[in-house]
């Protein structure tokens, strides 16, 4: 059982409504790609159509926040989740599981359940991919928007600095996705001048 159509429209709407241009990689493609993986790893990691349901949902409101806010959306995605799932049938015990979800998404990564785990893999999925080079780029102007000063080189170091301590937490992106991870990783410090 998938979230409904109407949920996504609306969520969707409200990126599209107020997310900025700027936001080269946080914007919708990045939610439906997040969406996206949370199925693949969900059905992987044997999880229940509801558990799916759920990851949907909090892969969907994860990066809602940022309408409003830049540090601390988590909260601020949360916060909307808190206002706006009940209009669509949500418990207020499944949305504080959605908010457990979208709050280990937060970087220094700290995930405590198996959905948890899940959606912090998918959210960084890109890091084992053929694509993570260009995502990462795309994070690296949008935080360049944001802050003119930073340059490639200093993004570079904080990203291999990332990479050396970042884990997948699923066996199935650890097996799946940490070769490309360390490909990737591989690559940037064969390019570091």
């Amino acid at each position: 059982m998938h979230i409904k159509q109407e949920l996504i429209d609306f969520v969707i709407g409200l990126l599209k409504e107020k997310i900025p241009n700027s936001f080269y990689y946080h914007n919708i493609e990045h939610t439906l790609y997040v969406m996206q993986n949370v199925i693949e790893i969900g059905e992987a990691e044997k999880c229940t159509n509801e558990e799916i349901r759920l990851l949907e949902t909090a892969a969907l409101w994860h990066d809602v926040g940022y309408i409003n806010i830049y540090m601390g959306h988590e909260e601020e995605s949360c916060r909307l989740c808190k206002k706006h799932l009940p209009d669509y049938g949500y418990s207020a015990d499944k949305i504080e599981m959605i908010c457990g979800m979208i709050m280990a998404t937060k970087i220094p990564h700290n995930p405590e359940t198996k959905l948890e785990k899940i959606i912090a893999d998918a959210d960084l999925l890109y890091l084992g991919t053929d694509d993570a080079a260009t995502l990462a780029n795309n994070l690296f102007k949008e935080l360049n928007c944001l802050n003119p000063q930073l340059t490639q080189n200093s993004w570079n170091k904080t990203e291999i600095s990332f990479l050396k301590t970042h884990n997948f937490f699923t066996p199935y992106c650890r097996q799946n996705y940490e070769p490309g991870k360390l490909d990737y990783f591989n690559k940037l410090i064969a390019n570091k001048s």
